[in-house]
C-alpha cells in the first residue's frame, strides 16, 4: 500500500492514518508531497491522478484503489487488519470511540482555524491571546477537555478507551496543538498529551517533521520565518 501525506510539520490529516499504520505495524510505502493549493503544482498534479479531491491523506492500496479522507481510511484498514484491533472491541465503546473521531473529523473549526497544526513553532503568547480573545476557540477547548476526562476516566488511560486506538491517532494532531500554543490542561489530559507523543511512532514522526525545515508562508498565520 502507498500513503499519500504533505508536509509532516503541517498535515494534521496526514498524520493521523501515518500514526495509526506505523504504530500497529501495517507496512506502507509513504509518497510525501509538499502542499500546495495552486492548480498545477506538483501536489496538485500527483494527486489528480488518484483522487477527485487534490487533498491528502490517499491510501492507495497494492490493487490500485484509492481511498481519500482520513476517516474512511481509518475504517478501511479497521476492515483489513481486524486482528490489529485499530477499534476497541466491545460494540457500545467502538460506537462511542466513532462518535468523537466523526465529532473531530466535523467540528472543532475555530480550535484548527486559529491553532493550526505546526509542529516546530512554539507560541504560548499567541495561544493565550486567542483563547482569551476568540470564545469560539475557548469553547472547543472546553469540549474537547470534556470529552477527554469523561474518557479517560471511564477506561482508565493512558489512551482514551484505553489501548491505543483509531480515536487517540484522530486527537494526535490536537496534542500538537496543544503543545505548541502551550493550551492549558488539566494534569490528568496533559499526561495523556505526553503519552502520545512519548509513542515511538510519534517521535518518528516529529522528528521527520522538524527535519524538514520547509515554510510555508500559506500555512503560517503567525510566523514570517522559520525560527
Amino acid at each position: 500500500m502507498q500513503l499519500y501525506i504533505g508536509n509532516k510539520n503541517y498535515s494534521s490529516w496526514s498524520l493521523r492514518p501515518w500514526l495509526l499504520m506505523t504504530h500497529f505495524g501495517i507496512p506502507f510505502e509513504e509518497v510525501k508531497l509538499r502542499l500546495s493549493f495552486e492548480a498545477g503544482s506538483p501536489f496538485k498534479t500527483a494527486l489528480a491522478k488518484i483522487t477527485p479531491t487534490g487533498k491528502v491523506p490517499v491510501l492507495v492500496d497494492d490493487d490500485g484503489f484509492a481511498v481519500w479522507d482520513t476517516l474512511a481510511i481509518c475504517e478501511y484498514l479497521a476492515e483489513k487488519f481486524p486482528e490489529r484491533g485499530l477499534w476497541p472491541a466491545e460494540r457500545q465503546v467502538r460506537a462511542r470511540a466513532r462518535s468523537v473521531c466523526a465529532e473531530m473529523h466535523a467540528g472543532f473549526g475555530a480550535l484548527r482555524q486559529h491553532f493550526p497544526m505546526n509542529i516546530e513553532a512554539q507560541l504560548p503568547q499567541i495561544g493565550a491571546e486567542v483563547l482569551a480573545t476568540k470564545p469560539e476557540v475557548a469553547r472547543d477547548l472546553g469540549r474537547i477537555v470534556q470529552m477527554w476526562s469523561e474518557l479517560l476516566q471511564t477506561h482508565g488511560g493512558p489512551f482514551l478507551f484505553g489501548r491505543f486506538s483509531i480515536a487517540d491517532a484522530y486527537f494526535a494532531p490536537v496534542c500538537s496543538r496543544f503543545r505548541s500554543y502551550a493550551a492549558p490542561l488539566p494534569a490528568p489530559l496533559q499526561a495523556y498529551v505526553e503519552a502520545v507523543f512519548e509513542l515511538p511512532a510519534m517521535q518518528s514522526w516529529v522528528q521527520q517533521a522538524l527535519a524538514e525545515q520547509d515554510f510555508l508562508d500559506f500555512d503560517e498565520p503567525y510566523r514570517s520565518a522559520r525560527g
